[in-house]
């Protein structure tokens, strides 16, 4: 039987509702450290290569995160071609070091538990 936790119950302490899902997923937070690290942004062919992702992918990904307002995409026309650009927003960058911040108390509750031998031995 579940227990239902009451609004006056204190919040678990390994629930980390700071990990937003929308950033939390692998590829997506690929994404978002690749253009917090340039911060002039990057054109969509760099990013597919550092993210290791596909065309498809990575525009879907970019789009959910364009979608939470945490990139903004620019196409323009340059040398006659399309060009496709890809930078973080102000919110992108916040949202992302809070996100940091949330998986580095992560970290260290982690590393807490396996110090003090709270660890859960696997079977063999």
């Amino acid at each position: 039987m579940n227990k239902r936790v009451s609004k006056n119950d204190p919040a678990p302490r390994f629930a980390y509702d700071g990990l937003d899902r929308v950033i939390h997923e692998r590829a997506r937070l690929s994404v978002l450290t690749s253009l917090v690290t340039h911060s002039k942004g990057l054109p969509f062919g760099d990013l597919k290569q550092l993210c290791a992702l596909t065309d498809g992918n990575l525009n879907r990904h970019l789009q959910v995160l364009e979608e939470a307002k945490l990139v903004v995409i620019t196409k323009n026309i340059q040398n006659n071609r399309p060009q496709t650009f890809c930078r973080v927003t102000a919110l992108g960058r916040r949202r992302y070091v809070e996100y940091l911040a949330v998986l580095e108390q992560v970290l260290l509750d982690a590393v807490a538990a396996v110090s003090c031998g709270r660890t859960v031995k696997a079977a063999i």
